[in-house]
């Protein structure tokens, strides 16, 4: 067995109050699907997140953690990272909501347009489901066709939904008549639908990334594809903008799309997201039949968090390239300690610096979920909040990577040696990654 001065039992007490009351007051007991208890293991994992500070964050019980995913990504400086913190200190003092434009929407639009290959023109919104419905409403509008050619996920909005049977519930058939998707790396999927809707395909939306490297020159054919049929190239870089690149992906593999959609790095944890592309397709929104409005898309807290936020990364000069190799340390690292365990069968590091993820397969005696549980739970335990992705921030110095790595390497012992003793399921102290929430909270163990 590892050795209980690292993997001791932590108190979860006050999580599992919090869990109890927000499951008579919130449907799935969060507010995010992905910070659910139902990703987690329920009765060992955290519930509540009080503060962050860094890389680091502090569960409602006090206990201390490594954040690898930092909010799902918004972090990209850290936690409380000064700078932004004074920003929107100073701003919140000036107030926040205005009954005109605050002038920082200009400052922030600027920043966007001298960084970010496509923009000319910039509108903002709250968050990503706000902007990546805007652009399929946009490049409908502008080109006066109905079909989105859609790849990656996008939100929940219908129009992305819709061409998901598994989470489609609510969205009326029709909808998903003029949603077609396609797949990533695989250009000849894409190819069928304007072979199937000619002249109707008012734009490709994409995920430049996903936890693979695109291939065979996959964003370059979408681009000339897009030119090709006179359809608008989208780019979702919700997670990928200002994660990869200042400019995001399309600066960092040179392809310009139409559109691009940015939120979560933009603003280093505060609320805002940015449509940004070409200025005849953003001019479309002026037309008097065209609407997008809200109350809160220029709330000045979350621009003077977005300006400190673009400014840092400009001044500072090294915080994608240590993005990056925060990133591969943890990928390479993490599988050089799971072939030293002699597991490099069973999991996996996978991915591009800025996302990386660990992944675990079916052993001959436990499924990949209870083995994925089993290491989470000893990761939470060593005090490294994992979730399965890794979304490297400025603020992961090489001392933090080290301790990380050195948790998984006892997690991975456990894992070990739960797996000679055929005893994974045994030695999990709470209900798996993905189990629905317990009717009744069990007693502190």
């Amino acid at each position: 067995m590892v050795k209980e001065s690292r993997l001791s039992r932590r108190s979860t007490e006050r999580s599992r109050e919090l869990l109890e009351r927000a499951r008579s007051l919130v449907p799935r007991a969060a507010q995010t699907n992905s910070k659910s208890p139902t990703q987690y293991v329920q009765g060992v994992s955290p519930t509540h997140i009080e503060r962050g500070d860094g890389c680091r964050v502090w569960d409602v019980d006090g206990n201390e953690y490594i954040d690898c995913v930092m909010g799902l990504g918004p972090n990209l400086l850290g936690h409380n990272y000064p700078p932004v913190t004074e920003a929107v200190r100073e701003q919140t003092e000036k107030g926040t909501a205005f009954s005109m434009p605050n002038p920082l929407q200009l400052d922030v639009a600027e920043l966007i347009v001298d960084v970010v290959p496509c923009a000319e023109m910039v509108r903002f919104g709250k968050n990503g489901n706000d902007v990546t419905t805007l652009a399929a409403k946009l490049a409908r509008a502008h080109t006066g066709r109905d079909i989105i050619a859609t790849q990656g996920y996008h939100g929940w909005p219908d129009v992305f939904m819709s061409s998901n049977p598994g989470l489609s519930s609510g969205i009326p058939d029709v909808v998903g008549e003029y949603t077609e998707s396609f797949d990533y790396n695989d250009i000849e999927s894409l190819e069928r639908i304007f072979e199937e809707h000619p002249d109707d395909v008012a734009a490709i939306v994409t995920t430049p990334v996903n936890m693979s490297a695109p291939e065979d020159d996959f964003i370059q054919q979408m681009r000339e594809i897009a030119d090709r049929e006179d359809a608008l190239l989208v780019f979702d870089e919700i997670l990928t903008g200002f994660r990869f690149a200042l400019g995001g992906a399309q600066e960092y593999y040179g392809v310009t799309p139409d559109l691009a959609c940015f939120a979560k790095g933009i603003s280093n944890g505060y609320p805002l997201s940015a449509l940004a592309g070409r200025e005849d397709v953003m001019r479309t929104m002026e037309n008097p039949d065209f609407m997008f409005s809200m109350t809160y898309a220029g709330e000045a807290a979350s621009l003077a968090a977005a300006k400190a936020c673009i400014t840092e990364q400009i001044e500072q000069g090294d915080v994608h390239d240590h993005i990056w190799r925060q990133g591969e340390a943890i990928k390479n690292g993490y599988n050089d300690l799971a072939e030293d365990h002699g597991l490099e069968h069973i999991t996996a590091s996978s991915g591009l610096g800025p996302r990386v993820s660990v992944n675990f397969n079916d052993a001959e005696n436990a499924s990949s979920n209870a083995l994925e549980s089993l290491f989470m739970q000893e990761a939470h335990r060593g005090g490294v909040l994992f979730s399965g992705s890794h979304l490297p921030s400025y603020s992961h110095s090489d001392e933090d990577i080290e301790e990380m790595l050195a948790v998984y390497d006892d997690a991975l012992a456990e894992l070990e040696d739960a797996l000679d003793a055929d005893a994974v399921e045994e030695r999990l102290d709470g209900e798996p990654v993905g189990a629905s929430i317990r009717e009744q909270i069990g007693e502190e163990d």
